[in-house]
């Protein structure tokens, strides 16, 4: 029987943090220690790497999700140790983790097998504190307005008309929809209001895209809090709610540093959603790798319609970061769901299925390659898959000018990527730098839409009844039609039917919602249903978790 994740994390052989450190050239001085194996790196160094060239950044996207998994942190991890193993200065930078997945369904996102960062239990729970920081600072906006408005309403806050809502980090579906201030007048005047998931906070992604302290208090200043009756924008800054949220989060703005079960060192920073924001990792955290490592991997979440898409479009775009490679991640059980083949079937060869599925990695391809980023499609290898299956893969991508590469990383670590790895560094290398979003700054929001629509989704057109429209004209007539549009539509699909899997074209994407992000800088444009504050399933991940005998976790994954 195989082990478990926390059996292998747990057996793992850490080095003391500054030994880490040490191999990026960090002194010991500028770590700031969370014992023994966890430290953030100071502000004083980060600011003394401005002028040290960049290494090549590497992104880890993947084919649309299915419920058989695709791996993407997994091959992240994995394509980070290989890169040391053939004798590359490389690090990685991914998420930190939300408590909301890890006690539902989805579980932790520390990788898995023999390809994972450490220490597992310490990363996929409280960690060094940062996403509790950034829910404080998000409630501490919501109590100064709802004080603001207690006290006279000076600012003149139409109550219908606040947009900011709380927020905790916990999947709890009771908290979606509230009525907050009741219990009489002192207790302040009762309005509807709501939580989502830390993940979902406006101030996440702020703080995933900010480059310094100054730049923080700055962007939290831009966020548009409410209206009034007038549909007058009323920001943070007019609370003087910048300051003090911004000392709330000065600590947590250094990125952490840890490292994987190769001992080898991986920043962990930030974990905007993928859905209502552009998950990706913090752009201090890449930037300051970018400084230290000659290649460094990163991962933006769910398939490449939406991570990379984002990635691209967003953190590059806003972060000034200009990448070198993509990989795409597969796998066999994957494809064939796309293929037709239902989860209890999936370990039966089905190579007709494998074919059918490889629509949706071709189209994946082709969007990546829209950027004019090299790619390579990896298939994180499972031990059920034939070579008929995977040659069927290579088959399916054949003319596009990528290659395929099957790993072994879940079970054999580094060993398993070192093909991949080679193929990875050759590609960054012979990068001349032909990176291009995928429109303008200057093109309307609503052509933006469209734009993603129609070249990444395979979608005809778009549409929006005339409330959408006049907000789509409204945020372009006040001054914010230069940012990107941050798309939040269902990863389960290129359309917005979760159901229509491969590659669905000639569909039409609704657009239902646009929401102002105006302190992060883009505009969320919601496509379908997305939820901002999940629910657990009906037998929650929580049930399995628990301190055995030992005092040790058992049951996180």
């Amino acid at each position: 029987m195989s082990k478990s994740d926390i059996e292998i994390a747990r057996e793992a052989t850490m080095q003391p943090i500054v030994d880490i450190g040490d191999k990026l050239g960090i002194p010991a001085e500028h770590l700031h220690h969370f014992g023994p194996t966890k430290a953030k790196i100071s502000f004083d160094f980060i600011k003394s790497l401005e002028d040290k060239p960049d290494g090549k950044l590497i992104l880890v996207t993947a084919i649309t999700p299915t419920p058989a998994g695709e791996g993407k942190t997994t091959t992240t991890v994995g394509l980070g140790d290989g890169l040391n193993k053939i004798g590359k200065k490389a690090t990685i930078c991914i998420r930190e983790p939300s408590l909301g997945p890890c006690f539902g369904m989805k579980g932790g996102a520390a990788g898995g097998g023999y390809a994972q960062v450490v220490p597992m239990e310490d990363i996929n729970l409280h960690f060094t504190g940062d996403f509790h920081a950034i829910g404080v600072a998000h409630n501490l906006l919501s109590a100064l307005i709802d004080n603001h408005i207690y006290w006279g309403n000076e600012l003149k806050f139409d109550e219908r008309r606040v947009t900011w809502r709380r927020v905790v980090d916990m999947n709890d579906r009771a908290l979606r929809d509230i009525v907050t201030s009741l219990g009489g007048i002192p207790n302040g005047f009762p309005r509807q209001s709501g939580f989502d998931i830390t993940v979902a906070s406006e101030i996440m992604a702020i703080f995933c895209l900010a480059t310094d302290l100054k730049d923080l208090e700055e962007r939290i200043g831009r966020i548009v809090v409410g209206y009034t009756r007038k549909r007058e924008p009323i920001l943070a800054s007019a609370l003087k709610a910048q300051g003090p949220m911004t000392v709330l989060l000065k600590e947590a703005l250094q990125p952490n540093l840890v490292q994987t079960l190769e001992n080898n060192p991986a920043f962990i920073h930030g974990g905007p959603f993928a859905n209502i924001a552009h998950g990706c990792n913090s752009a201090m955290a890449t930037k300051t790798a970018l400084k230290l490592a000659d290649y460094v991997v990163t991962e933006a979440g769910f398939g490449a319609d939406l991570g990379a898409e984002k990635f691209f479009d967003i953190k590059c775009r806003l972060a000034g970061l200009n990448p070198s490679a993509t990989v795409i991640v597969a796998t066999i059980r994957a494809l064939k769901m796309h293929g037709g083949v239902g989860k209890e079937d999936l370990g039966t060869e089905n190579v007709d299925a494998v074919t059918k599925g490889c629509e949706n990695l071709r189209r994946h391809v082709r969007n990546v390659k829209t950027f004019g980023v090299p790619a390579v499609v990896a298939v994180n290898r499972f031990s059920a898959d034939t070579d008929a299956e995977v040659a069927a893969v290579r088959a399916g991508v054949d003319g596009l000018g990528v290659e395929v590469i099957d790993c072994t990383h879940w079970a054999d670590g580094s060993k398993g990527t070192e093909k991949l790895a080679q193929h990875v560094a050759m590609m960054a290398d012979a990068c001349t730098g032909q990176f291009v979003p995928l429109y303008d700054d200057a093109m309307p929001l609503w052509e933006k839409v469209k734009t993603v629509a129609t070249k990444l989704y395979g979608a005809d057109d778009i549409i929006g009844d005339q409330k959408v429209r006049n907000q789509f004209a409204e945020l372009q007539d006040s001054g914010y039609g230069h940012l990107p549009v941050c798309m939040a539509k269902t990863q389960y699909s290129f359309s917005t039917d979760p159901n229509l899997k491969g590659a669905p074209s000639g569909h039409v994407v609704p657009v239902r919602e646009v929401r102002l992000s105006a302190g992060a800088g883009f505009v969320v444009v919601i496509c379908g249903e997305i939820m901002t504050m999940p629910g657990l399933p009906r037998v929650p991940s929580a049930n399995a978790i628990r301190l055995n005998d030992e005092g040790l976790v058992e049951g996180l994954f």
